[in-house]
């Protein structure tokens, strides 16, 4: 039977406490969302973060009795259940040794035949010591509480027993996760993890954990090894700082900040933002607009493509007031070369277009059409972090005929794992130049630093 609740807290790091303290490290998240509280118009209100999760309830244990049966009079005493000696090793080392084994074996297999795993593993699971029961001579037959004592170690034997193959499946679960690992691996000729030191074989499953490409994460791993020492390599802060300093060179992240460089055409620096329906391009538009000209005292013009949807144009349009900017509405070409010339004055120009399908072939050559009439200086793709790794490279692929030269992750307080950002950042190949971290505006966005993103995949969490 599974227990469902929903927490709600301000940032999605303390929701995520909030559901480890309550549901335990076992949890199953179901369904995350933010939305806004409060404020007037979008300003001054809360975010608010809402997870849902679940976890199976655990198996009532069976209570504990001080109380010991008397046995009988002449009965023999019988030799208490022994179990398992050892404690359970913990899940890392487990894990760890699984490599290990594994890999033995895979170098034994061209001299010797292959045994049966349960001969075989290094982990196979203590099996319960069961003495039989004494056979009693007629004169001297026990009391018939007797009996009832069997009965007892009966089932406590029955669950012992379902206990150890319970362990058995899982290793063997674990066993076959590892040799498919590597397996791939070997086609690759990649160094096998089993080899890493403890402390960056750690940081190697963490990465794997946080959905980092298993490619990825070797190459991480193996520039790491390369580069320190081996005492270093026992080092665990060390281990991790080399590992985030690798991860932030896998990241091509655009270096000018807030500064905007000249153009050298003399006209003002045209950004155009294009992407899927729904990933938050006109708040990412507004709160560029913002911050260019409250923080960076810039003299910005606003256009929107965006006429499909009313709300979009009224949202865009109330942000514009308040800021005191202009704002441009366009239909066609002509209207949108129009509204350039009229912003010609200014320092910025953003373009906000409207959502389109990356498999709805006439409207991306419509906006194909729109991105060349501007001629921007920049084409930002917005993606959505709450998308998985095929979603977002499809959307890549697909808008990349729309001059697409840089990348926005935005909602990354809603995202799972930021491991797949990584990922995606790597095969798209073009420079990130913006995270949005909330809806806020013109708050909860910021330039993407390596560094910063790479804390982000290795914690998991979004700290402020």
């Amino acid at each position: 039977m599974n227990n469902i609740k929903t927490f709600t807290a301000s940032n999605m790091a303390q929701a995520m406490a909030m559901v480890k303290a309550h549901m335990g490290s076992n949890a199953m998240i179901l369904h995350t969302r933010s939305f806004k509280q409060g404020g007037f118009l979008g300003f001054g209100a809360q975010t608010v973060i809402e997870v849902t999760a679940t976890v199976e309830d655990e198996k009532p244990r069976r209570r504990k009795t001080t109380r010991t049966p008397r046995p009988a009079l002449n009965a023999p005493t019988r030799p208490p259940l022994v179990g398992p000696s050892n404690p359970q090793p913990m899940a890392g080392d487990l894990i760890r040794r699984t490599y290990a084994a594994a890999l033995s074996e895979q170098n034994q297999q061209a001299q010797q035949p292959q045994q049966n795993y349960e001969n075989n593993s290094t982990f196979n699971p203590p099996q319960p010591i069961i003495t039989p029961p004494p056979v009693h001579p007629a004169s001297h037959r026990p009391n018939p509480v007797q009996p009832q004592v069997s009965k007892t170690q009966a089932k406590e034997s029955a669950r012992t027993t379902e206990s150890a193959k319970q362990l058995a499946e899982e290793m063997q679960a674990v066993r076959r996760m590892v040799e498919r690992l590597m397996q791939q691996q070997a086609s690759r000729g990649e160094e096998k993890p089993a080899d890493l030191p403890d402390q960056l074989f750690d940081q190697y499953m963490n990465l794997l954990k946080q959905e980092v490409a298993q490619e990825i994460a070797q190459e991480v791993v193996t520039q790491v090894s390369h580069r320190l020492t081996e005492k270093e390599l026992e080092n665990p802060a060390k281990v991790r700082k080399a590992v985030r300093d690798a991860i932030s060179e896998f990241i091509p992240a655009h270096h000018e900040q807030w500064d905007l460089e000249p153009t050298g055409d003399g006209r003002p620096r045209t950004i155009a933002l294009i992407g899927p329906t729904g990933v938050g391009k006109t708040t990412t538009v507004a709160k560029l607009a913002a911050t260019f000209k409250l923080k960076q005292a810039k003299h910005v013009g606003l256009i929107t493509l965006d006429t499909y949807r009313i709300a979009a144009v009224d949202q865009l349009r109330t942000y514009a007031d308040i800021i005191g900017i202009p704002l441009h509405v366009c239909n066609t070409a002509a209207e949108l070369d129009s509204a350039v010339s009229k912003c010609s004055g200014c320092d910025v120009i953003l373009i906000d277009t409207a959502g389109r399908s990356q498999r709805d072939d006439p409207k991306l050559e419509q906006l194909k059409k729109f991105v060349d009439t501007a001629n921007p200086h920049e084409v930002h793709l917005v993606l959505s972090s709450t998308c998985t790794q095929k979603v977002m490279l499809e959307a890549a692929k697909r808008f990349s005929d729309v001059r697409t030269d840089r990348i926005i992750f935005t909602k990354l307080d809603e995202a799972v794992s930021f491991g797949v950002l990584l990922n995606v950042s790597k095969q798209v190949g073009k420079e990130l130049s913006y995270i949005t971290t909330g809806q806020e505006v013109p708050h909860q966005i910021e330039p993407t630093a390596p560094l910063r993103l790479a804390d982000l995949v290795l914690s998991g969490e979004l700290a402020s």
